[in-house]
């Protein structure tokens, strides 16, 4: 499986953004999958999860409410939509996969994505 994750760029605070990540070789409705990040100087943190079957989600207390994890129609799309973007949300933001039916909060994903990175100004 491949991931390629897209989307990253300058966002002011209180603005949004969306995440894609592109999946070929295998579709997401046979993986769980998740959007981590990882700011300067800090450890891979998990954002948001979804599993396999898609009735299920994950987000981490720092952004539940703000963004939004879901999946494509076409079900090799993942996408992570960011509202009310915090300068602390600045971070390379990577896409990942695992044939895990549970979404893992540490950075224990077999496919990963190579990052796209998010900046947000304040």
């Amino acid at each position: 499986v491949q991931l390629q994750a897209s989307g990253g760029g300058l966002v002011q605070a209180g603005g949004s953004r969306r995440l894609s990540c592109a999946a070929s070789g295998r579709a997401f409705s046979d993986l769980t999958i998740a959007w981590f990040r990882q700011a300067p100087g800090k450890e891979r943190e998990i954002v948001a999860g979804i599993i396999r079957s898609g009735i299920s989600t994950y987000y981490a207390d720092s952004v539940k409410g703000r963004f939004t994890i879901s999946r494509g129609n076409a079900k090799t799309m993942l996408y992570l939509q960011m509202n009310s973007l915090k300068p602390e949300d600045t971070a390379v933001y990577y896409c990942a996969a695992d044939p895990s039916p549970y979404v893992y909060i540490n950075p224990r994903y077999s496919y990963w994505g190579q990052g796209t990175l998010v900046t947000v100004s304040s």
